[in-house]
């Protein structure tokens, strides 16, 4: 699905952009642990050297920039620039989710993923609309829905098909609300990209505030008329962002 990918660019030449585990062509191993930050972290940094290469430049939005933003704390050497799209640095999700009711109702679906079987059967009820609704739906959907066609949807739902696929994605949600991170610090010092869209309707605008205390060198970006999947939304603006950020 759209937004659960960690793009690496190497260069100004060189994009790699990576199935997170449960996605696409990856594995989706059974149960909920091999899904928590810890190993997903631990994908990224085996994935790099296995490329070929020393460090990168990080993209990443969603899941993805939950990954992406531990990843950049625990590994400062492997991240040259980090670029983070519509995904809260996870000490100010904690932190507004436990003072905000606006953040914690917004935050609804996290909590309904918890239960067992449930969500799976929700998301693939009347083929597999609840795909769909994520995309194009009146609430977290994109404001451009063009941007995103029937086909791009079908290339979706034909993932969520796959054996094992549909909990796998789930299970990201079961195991952050399980298993503690092993943070080391919280502070990330690669320069930082924050673009976000302002009408995502999951995620409050609040967590692009007060970010500094936790990244010492961070622009933020926000877009109007963008919705949670920002890059969709607005992908001239954010590949503009982007480009000045890198050149900068």
């Amino acid at each position: 699905m759209a937004g659960n990918t960690c793009e690496i660019v190497i260069d100004h030449n060189e994009v790699v952009a990576i199935d997170m585990r449960g996605y696409g062509d990856s594995d989706k191993p059974l149960g909920i642990a091999p899904y928590t930050i810890d190993h997903l972290t631990g994908d990224l940094r085996d994935a790099i050297p296995a490329l070929g290469y020393s460090s990168c430049v990080l993209v990443a939005h969603d899941w993805g920039a939950a990954v992406a933003w531990q990843f950049a704390m625990e590994y400062p050497d492997l991240v040259d620039k980090l670029i983070i799209m519509n995904g809260p640095h996870p000490k100010r999700m904690q932190k507004l989710i436990q003072s905000s009711r606006k953040q914690f109702f917004m935050s609804w679906y996290m909590f309904f993923f918890q239960l067992p079987y449930l969500p799976e059967f929700v998301l693939s009820m009347s083929d597999y609309n609840g795909i769909k609704a994520m995309f194009h739906g009146r609430g977290v959907g994109l404001r451009n829905r063009d941007n995103i066609t029937a086909d791009d949807l079908e290339a979706f739902k034909h993932n969520c098909q796959r054996e094992g696929a549909l909990t796998a994605m789930i299970n990201y949600y079961r195991a952050a609300l399980r298993y503690t991170p092993k943070l080391k610090s919280a502070v990330i010092t690669s320069p930082t990209l924050l673009i976000w869209g302002e009408e995502d309707t999951a995620l409050d605008i609040a967590l692009t505030e007060g970010l500094e205390k936790y990244v010492h060198d961070i622009n933020v970006k926000l877009i109007p008329g963008a919705s949670h999947w920002v890059q969709q939304d607005q992908p001239e603006l954010v590949n503009d962002a982007m480009h000045d950020f890198l050149q900068g």
